[in-house]
Order: C-alpha cells, then structure tokens, then sequence
C-alpha cells in the first residue's frame, strides 16, 4: 500500500514515535513562525528558557496584526519582539512588510519542510508542499529553541479534485464547498490533502487560500502536492533552487476520501456567523443582500492575482456611494508591484481605500462597520463581534465576489459579468528586503527592550491535590477563542498584559466572569462540542489560568486549545456522555476525584456533582508526555527539566 504525501513528508522528519493515527509523535521543525498578536508571549517565553540561540533551520518574527499605533504599547511589543528576535537568531519583518502568511510563502516556505506558526493559518504554506501546522506559542517557543515540536498523529482525509475553476471562481470557492459539505468540525484529527487530476489547475495562490481556510475545518494542517505550477511559482520568486517534486504514491491510503469538480463551481458565501454557514449566491442570495462594507485582503485572499482580478473588475467603474471598499495587499512587494503595473491607480480611481499590507480589520484592527451593517469579508472568519462591530453581519467571498458587490451595492454573482479576465503573471515578481532586519552578532549581545505593559504570564503550579471548584461559566457548542478572549483593536494592543486582558474574559458571552472567578477562588467552566476553535492564541489558556481556572470539561476540544490548555497546566477533560452536560448548571460545585493520582495513568476521571450529589465520568486520552506536563503544572516547567524521554537527532 502506498503512502500519502503528508505521511512521506512527517516519516522523513520523525524523531519519536510511530506514525500511527492517534498516537503521540514528535517531529523536526525546520522552520517557525510568529507574528505580534501571539509572538509577545512566544519571545518572553524563549526569555524564561535562557535559550541562546535557535535550533531550527529559519525561523521569521513577522509584524501585521497590531500595526495601529493608537498609543505606546503596540510599539513598545515591536520593540521587544525585535529585540528578543535578533538576539536568538530569528529574522524579524518590520510592520508594512506583509501578512506573516503571504510572505512566508512568496520568500522562505519550502515543499517538503516542517513549519510551525503561533498563527492558526500557519497551514496557508501547504499550498507549496510543505507541512505548516498553527501550534500555540509555547510550542512555537519550544519549537524554536530544541527544534522539535509534539502532536497527535492525524489521519489523513483526501479531497480528490476534478475539472477547473470557471472564470471568476476562485480557490476561495472550492475551500468554501468543502466546509458546506464538512462543517466546522469535519477536519477535526486529519491532515487535508489534496490530489486529482484538477490539481494541476489551481496556482500555488488558489492552493494556498484553500490551505488557509482548512484552519476553519479544525484540520491538523492541508497540504498540496509540489509539481510544475510550484516549480514556476518558486521560478518566479526566484527561488528554483527551492523546488523539488513532491507528491502522493498513486495508491496511496487516505482515511476518507471527498469528491469536488470545480468545474460545478460557483461563487459561495458564508453566511454569518460562521464559515461553514456557506451557500451558493446564484442559487440563494443574488441581487437579495444590500451591501454597507466591502473590505478585501488577509492572509486568506490578498495574492498579487487576487489582486489584479480585483483592479480588472474595477477598471472604469466606481465604488457604490453606499458602499466602503478597502483593500489591503498581501505584501509589500504586492504592493510595490501594483504601484508600478498602474493596477493601484485603478484600485484609488474607483473609489477605495488602500490599507497597510497587514492584517487589519481581519482581526478587529481598523474598519469596523457601522451598526447593523453587511460587510462582505474574503477573510476566513466571520464570528459574531470579530469585526469589532456589535450586531454588524460579515458574509465571507472571494475577491471577485467582492469586488462586484462593491459596485452593485447588492451582493452579487461575478460570472454575471460582462467581463474575460485572463491573469498574466510578471516573469519576476522581484522582492523588497529593506522590511528585514537580519540577525548577526551584535544583536546577540544587545539587550531585550521590554516596555512598561509586557507584563510577566502566568505559570501553573504542580499538581498537589483534586480539583474542586464551581462553574463559573457554561456554554455552548462552538465557543471560539474570540469569545474567551475577545480580539479588537482595542484588545490586541494588550496581548502582553494578561492582567489587564483578564478583565474582558468571555465578554462576548456573559459580562462578569472575572468577577464570578474571584469570588469563587477560581473555578471549572464546562462547555459544548468544538470548544476553543478559532484562533491559535494561548491567550485563551492563559488569561483564564490568570483567573484561577484548574479545569474546562467539555463535549470536544478544537486541537490547539486543548494543547494550550494542557501547556498552561489546566486540566481538560471531556464528558463520556454527553447528557451529563445537560444536567449541570453553573455554580454547581464540582470536585475532579482522585485527580493527582489519576494523571499518571487513568484514562477515565470521576466527577462529583457536589452541589446535586451524584458522579459523571469524564475522559482525558492524553499521551504520558502530556499527564507529566500536567503533573508539574505546565509545559514550561516540563521544558525546564530538559527531560525528553527519548534521544533527539
């Protein structure tokens, strides 16, 4: 029997363990990625390690989420980062530079090499062959400094493409599909590989987009095979010394196996408020949906083609007067790019605003919407509040969807257009350096500039007695880490200051939960399927471990929450029957039995309902790995020992 193309590439880079699916591996990391909305905490923590210099072959601190400078405190992190960045060895990308994702990809990403990025769209570089895998920043830090990096073996799910994309389709649109067909939840445990004949018919930029969003199916990670359209891809970047030829044995074995034709494709939405809300606009939505807001760019759709399908639909036209377009650039060299074909000049005679090669308004920073507004997003998140609006409602598109609604006022199919648009790619898309400052060593000897709002992160404490507190909060299914802690421009400039960040916890869903947590000396929160989706940042663990949170008992964890809960050292567990949610309340008080000697091996954890008077059985399938980390209380203090369990290459 064959093997996959994410199998080869985990199989050659294996330290520890076997590659069987559900069994706990340890893999090489040749490459790491942070950015400033999670990378503060990543640096303090290479700080807490004394680790001298980095072990991974490249690592890259990009600057794109908290680029508005509204006061010191995202500037004072910048400076830290830089500093901290440069003295370990790892290069760091100056704000305007670009979007950590797109620039990682037009630069240093590899087909055949490991990446981990404390950024859940790390994946958006499978579209090169390579497996990206989001990870929390703990693990980004350990990653960085003994070049390892410890997960769950997924299985590996096929998507098996056919036909091609019609004109004004985009990769967008086939990522999309797949998330109607799978939900929010279907990639949960499996690496997205895709393969078929359509393959050799998507850009490395398509294969990227759809990359990116399989983050929206909990997927471990998505991968593409590296063939000819990535050699000319990296040819173009001039980096052909970069290629070789990657792909799947022809009977390979895959867990589960999708079909999508492209060639049935149309344009889709995702309705709000959530990315798998999706439905076809020629079929449901034309012409129906008055538009207020139309922002385009993010990691997800901010590609130099993404881009010149946008400038071609708005060559002559202008932007409705009841709409606000924006649009940000993927990179600086996009950018620049455009400044010199005169599509830039097309973009700001129609009309829009041109943005910062950034994040921005993707993750709350800028261009939040009136009340009540429509805004359509060729974003890859659209939850309730993430805009930075109230009771706005964000629809997720491609580019060309977009950018047509933005001159109908109205959502709208592009095919309907009375337009051919054939993208030429430049021979060479060239590059701009100067947003890289490149470590030497007089950096190594410089100090680490820390400014008055990085505040010291919370570390758990050993494992000394059971659990029991009361729930201080219970929720339901799909809670995302925006709900835990909220992510706006007015948030993101404190993503150094746990204390102050602790103040907003679960805003988005009750308005006190500070306040019940110290009253009660900390507590448990139980919660429903799928808790801790979204966004990698451990902001979510850290903030209620702050707050004095032991442990969340829930129907299902999304992946990295659940590691980031176990690396901050608070206990996650899962109901083993699920009507044993319904009969909790909060306040119930609940005591977690036999729990300190239960971690060294017990699968299954009693819990007392004290307040009710009767026991649930929860479930916690952790590797041994995982129960030492709980034991000392947290992945740091297990870090510090040095104790692998095993001899590292």
């Amino acid at each position: 029997m064959g093997k996959s193309l994410a199998y080869k590439i985990l199989e050659k880079h294996l330290i520890h363990g076997t590659l069987t699916p559900g069994s706990e591996i340890a893999i090489k990391i040749d490459q790491t990625l942070t950015q400033d909305s999670t990378g503060t905490m990543v640096y303090l923590q290479l700080e807490a390690m004394k680790v001298d210099k980095i072990k991974t072959d490249l690592s890259v601190a990009y600057i794109d989420h908290n680029t508005l400078q509204s006061g010191f405190e995202n500037a004072d992190d910048h400076a830290f980062i830089q500093s901290s960045a440069l003295k370990h060895g790892v290069i760091y990308s100056k704000p305007g530079g670009g979007i950590c994702h797109q620039v990682h990809l037009e630069r240093f990403a590899k087909p055949g090499t490991t990446l981990i990025g404390s950024d859940s769209h790390t994946p958006t570089c499978g579209g090169i062959g390579s497996i990206a895998i989001g990870a929390g920043g703990l693990d980004v830090a350990i990653g960085m400094a003994q070049g390892i990096y410890f997960l769950t073996m997924p299985k590996v799910f096929k998507v098996e493409l056919t036909g091609s994309l019609s004109n004004f389709v985009n990769g967008k649109d086939v990522i999309l599909k797949v998330l109607q067909e799978l939900s929010v939840k279907g990639g949960v445990g499996y690496i997205m590989e895709y393969g078929g004949p359509g393959v050799k018919s998507l850009s490395v930029t398509d294969r990227a987009t759809i990359c990116n969003m399989g983050a929206e199916l909990g997927a471990t990670t998505s991968i593409f095979p590296s063939d000819e359209n990535t050699k000319d891809y990296l040819r173009r970047h001039d980096r052909l010394e970069d290629y070789q030829e990657l792909s799947a044995d022809e009977d390979a074995h895959y867990d589960k196996v999708i079909h999508i034709n492209m060639s049935d494709l149309s344009p889709m939405t995702a309705l709000p408020f959530s990315p798998d809300n999706v439905v076809s606009i020629q079929e449901t939505l034309k012409d129906k949906v008055k538009v207020d807001q139309v922002v385009i760019g993010s990691c997800t759709n901010s590609s130099y083609s993404d881009m010149m399908k946008v400038a071609a639909i708005l060559k002559g036209k202008h932007v409705h007067p009841d709409v606000s377009l924006s649009i940000a650039p993927g990179s600086s060299n996009i950018l620049r790019l455009l400044s010199e074909n005169g599509a830039l000049a097309t973009l700001i005679s129609s009309g829009a605003r041109i943005l910062e090669s950034a994040c921005g308004p993707c993750i709350g920073m800028g261009q939040a919407p009136r009340s009540g507004a429509v805004s359509l997003r060729s974003f890859n998140r659209n939850f309730l509040g993430r805009d930075g609006g109230v009771d706005s409602q964000v629809y997720l598109v491609s580019p060309e969807t977009a950018a047509a609604s933005a001159v109908a006022g109205y959502l709208v199919d592009p095919q309907d257009l009375d337009l051919k648009f054939v993208f030429e790619e430049p021979e060479s898309y060239g590059k701009v350096d100067h947003y890289f400052i490149i470590p030497n060593e007089k950096h190594s000897k410089q100090d680490v500039q820390m400014g008055p709002n990085i505040k010291p992160f919370p570390i758990g404490q050993a494992l000394t007695q059971d659990i029991v507190g009361k729930v201080l909060l219970k929720t339901k299914d799909n809670v995302t880490t925006d709900d835990i802690v909220p992510s706006n421009a007015k948030m993101l400039p404190y993503r150094s200051n746990i204390p102050h960040l602790a103040d907003f916890t679960f805003k988005t869903l009750v308005s006190n939960f500070k306040e019940r947590a110290e009253s009660n000396d900390g507590g448990i929160i139980v919660g429903g399927d799928n808790y801790g989706q979204g966004s990698s940042r451990e902001h979510a663990a850290l903030v209620p471990l702050h707050l004095g949170v032991k442990s969340v008992i829930v129907k299902s964890f999304a992946r990295i929450h659940r590691s980031n809960l176990i690396n901050s050292g608070i206990m996650p567990l899962v109901f083993k029957d699920y009507e044993d949610y319904n009969k909790i309340d909060e306040f119930d008080e609940l005591e977690v039995i036999n729990l300190v000697k239960g971690v060294e091996k017990d699968t299954e954890f009693t819990v007392l309902n004290k307040t009710k008077g009767y026991e649930f059985t929860t479930i916690f399938d952790g590797s041994d790995r995982e129960r030492d980390i709980l034991k000392v209380g947290g992945y740091l203090n297990f870090a510090s020992k040095g104790d692998w369990g095993f001899e590292k290459a």
